[in-house]
């Protein structure tokens, strides 16, 4: 009994718009850091402006966490070390 196997195929194109260009660095609340260290260090190594930067520590707060910054995934990864060396809890999405 012969079994038959379908190939599919995709278009560079396909493959291009599938593969994610855009990955996400996740700020989470801890019970740790406070909204002064917090704001700080949005401010110093992302370059929030004050209002922004608290803006961020009051919804990492209130919503358990908060989107800080978009960009390719070696960026992300470049942040998330940096600020976890500053004892924040991130994420790459």
């Amino acid at each position: 009994m012969a079994t038959e196997t379908k190939e599919e195929t995709f278009t560079l194109e396909e493959i291009l718009s599938s593969i994610k260009t855009t990955n996400r660095l996740i700020l989470w609340n801890d019970d740790v850091n406070t909204f002064d260290h917090v704001i700080y260090c949005m401010m110093k190594y992302l370059d929030y402006t004050e209002s922004q930067a608290e803006k961020i520590a009051w919804e990492v707060h209130n919503k358990g966490k908060c989107s800080v910054l978009e960009g390719s995934y070696t960026e992300m990864e470049i942040y998330r070390k940096i600020l976890q060396q500053e004892g924040l809890t991130v994420t790459v999405d």
